[in-house]
C-alpha cells in the first residue's frame, strides 16, 4: 500500500529535475481545458440566447391563416376561400382536445396613431384574452395587458409595443395618457417589456399596438380573423391540437380537414425541434474541437510519463525482483500523471472563469448579433463534462506508460543504462 503525500512528494522531485518539460505539459492541458470550458460556455450561453429569443414569439404554438380550399369536398369545388370568424375562437376552445389556449387577430397594417402633433401608421391588432400569454407580451412595470372587462365591455384601451411608444411619447410615460387611433381616442394601459424575438409574422412585437379584438370589430367594422393562435398544453400534442382545430372548421365551413392550404399553419413546434437539433450539434462540434485540444495536452502528459518510466527503469527493476506486485509500480505512476493533469485542469478552468466574468461585463445593447447570440456562460452540465475528459485524459496519458513500466523483465532493467 503506497501513501499519497509520498507519491506528492516523489512528484516534486521529479518536477524540479525536469521543469521545463512539467511546466509546458501543465500548460498544454491548462491552455486545453481553457479552450474545453470557453467553448462549451459559448455554446451553453448561445444555446440559452436563442432559446430565450424563440419564447419571444410564444411557446408551444401554432399560428393558423385564412386560405383556400384545394380538394373538394361533399360536392363542393376546390378554391373556395375559408375565413373564420370571431365566434370560432369560443367554439375551438371549448372543442378541441390538448388546447391551453386559443386567440383570434384581426389587424390593420396603416392604421393612423396621433399622439400631440405626432402620427404614425403603425400595426393594430385586435385579439383575443388569451394573446398576451400566448405570444408572451408581458408588460413593464406600471402598465398591465388587456383583461377580461376590456374585451367584454368593448373599452378603448390600447397596449404598445416599446419601439411603438417611443417614437409616440418619446421620454415620456405613456401608460394612461390618450391615443388616437384613427381619430378614435383610446387611453394606454400598458408598454410591453423589451424581448428578443426570433421568428415574426407581419412584423415584430415591438411595434405593433393591442387592442381588444371586440373593440376591434366594432371600430373597423370586420367579423372575420386574420388568423389565429393555438397553444397546445404540451409540446407532443400540437399535431393533434392542429388536427382538431381542422376538422372542427372543416365540419363548419366545409372542406377537407386533410386540405393543409385551406388553413396554412406555421407551427413552431416543429421549428424549435429543429432549431434544438441544430444547437446541440453546434455544441458538440464545439466541445469536439475543445477536447481535440485537451488531447494534445494528453499527449504531453504521456509522453512525460514515458520519459519517467524510462529514467527509472532500474528502480522498477529492483522492486519487481523484490517481489513487488505490478499495482505497486502502476499505482504512483497513474497519480502522478494525474496529478500533472488536475494541475493543468485546475489552472485551465479558473482562467476560463475569469474571461468569462469578464465578458459578462461587455455591453451587449444595440448590437443585435450580440444579443442573439448571447454571452459564455458557465453551467454544471459544462463542469461534470470538463471533469469527466480531464479525468479519461490524465487516466489513459498516465495508465499505459506505468502498464509498460509493470511489464518490464526485472533482469533487463538491470542491464540497462
Amino acid at each position: 500500500m503506497f501513501k499519497p503525500w509520498l507519491v506528492f512528494q516523489l512528484f516534486l522531485r521529479s518536477s524540479r529535475v525536469q521543469k521545463k518539460r512539467a511546466f509546458l505539459t501543465v500548460a498544454a492541458i491548462a491552455w486545453g481545458s481553457l479552450s474545453l470550458v470557453l467553448l462549451l460556455a459559448f455554446g451553453e450561453g448561445m444555446k440559452r440566447q436563442l432559446t430565450r429569443a424563440q419564447a419571444g414569439l410564444g411557446t408551444d404554438i401554432a399560428i393558423m391563416w385564412p386560405g383556400e380550399t384545394t380538394l373538394p369536398w361533399e360536392g363542393l369545388p376546390a378554391g373556395r376561400p375559408i375565413r373564420p370568424r370571431l365566434e370560432d375562437v369560443e367554439m375551438l376552445a371549448e372543442r378541441v382536445e390538448h388546447v391551453s389556449g386559443v386567440s383570434g387577430e384581426m389587424t390593420n397594417y396603416r392604421a393612423p396613431l396621433t399622439y400631440g402633433r405626432t402620427t404614425i401608421n403603425g400595426r393594430v391588432t385586435g385579439a383575443s384574452l388569451a394573446y398576451g400569454e400566448l405570444r408572451n407580451h408581458l408588460a413593464a412595470s406600471g402598465g398591465r395587458f388587456l383583461n377580461i372587462l376590456d374585451e367584454k365591455l368593448r373599452r378603448r384601451v390600447i397596449f404598445l409595443g416599446w419601439t411603438l411608444a417611443e417614437d409616440l411619447y418619446g421620454e415620456e410615460d405613456p401608460v394612461g395618457r390618450t391615443l388616437l387611433v384613427d381619430d378614435v381616442p383610446y387611453t394606454v394601459v400598458g408598454v410591453m417589456e423589451e424581448k428578443l424575438q426570433m421568428g415574426a409574422y407581419g412584423g415584430p412585437d415591438e411595434d405593433h399596438a393591442v387592442i381588444p379584438i371586440t373593440t376591434f370589430k366594432t371600430q373597423f367594422g370586420r367579423d372575420f380573423l386574420s388568423n389565429l393562435v393555438v397553444q397546445a398544453d404540451r409540446p407532443e400534442s400540437m399535431t393533434a391540437v392542429l388536427e382538431g382545430v381542422r376538422e372542427v372548421l372543416a365540419a363548419k365551413y366545409g372542406f377537407d380537414p386533410e386540405d393543409e392550404r385551406a388553413l396554412p399553419t406555421w407551427n413552431t413546434v416543429e421549428g424549435a425541434a429543429i432549431m434544438g437539433n441544430m444547437l446541440l450539434g453546434i455544441q458538440l462540434f464545439l466541445g469536439i474541437i475543445g477536447g481535440l485540444t485537451l488531447f494534445v495536452g494528453g499527449i504531453g502528459v504521456a509522453n512525460i510519463m514515458y520519459a519517467v518510466v524510462k529514467e527509472r527503469t532500474k528502480e522498477i527493476g529492483v522492486k519487481m525482483a523484490l517481489g513487488a506486485r505490478s499495482r505497486w509500480v502502476t499505482g504512483p505512476l497513474v497519480l502522478e500523471g494525474l496529478t500533472y493533469t488536475l494541475l493543468g485542469g485546475v489552472l485551465g478552468l479558473i482562467m476560463a472563469t475569469g474571461v468569462v466574468a469578464l465578458l459578462e461585463l461587455l455591453p451587449t445593447g444595440g448590437n443585435e448579433a450580440l444579443e442573439f447570440l448571447g454571452k459564455p456562460t458557465l453551467s454544471l452540465p459544462i463542469a461534470i463534462a470538463t471533469a469527466a475528459i480531464l479525468g479519461l485524459i490524465g487516466l489513459l496519458a498516465a495508465y499505459f506508460p506505468a502498464r509498460r513500466a509493470s511489464l518490464v523483465d526485472p533482469a533487463e532493467t538491470l542491464r540497462y543504462e
